[in-house]
């Protein structure tokens, strides 16, 4: 079961970064901060799963991989409250 757990998370991150890649073409085409913000938590993402993918399940210290997810959810929600803020 472990070996297919690491080919599911080198696919998932494979998929999280060409995402982040494609937002990162977008961002640099508009400027738009939310292109740039989505990107950067699909960074995040892909990141996190390569980590886990690369660290021995059984290591005490595998359960701080996942604040990097926890900042991707933070990142994403500030990109969305940054562009439904009214602007002055």
């Amino acid at each position: 079961m472990g070996q297919w757990n690491l080919i599911l998370w080198s696919m998932s991150a494979m998929a999280c970064f060409g995402i982040a890649v494609c937002f990162t073409r977008f961002w640099r085409q508009t400027t738009d901060r939310l292109f740039g913000l989505f990107a950067l938590a699909f960074g995040f993402f892909g990141l996190n799963l390569v980590l886990l993918a690369a660290i021995n399940p059984a290591h005490e210290s595998r359960h701080l991989i996942y604040l990097l997810r926890l900042a991707a959810f933070l990142v994403i929600i500030a990109a969305i409250v940054d562009k439904n803020r009214t602007r002055q």
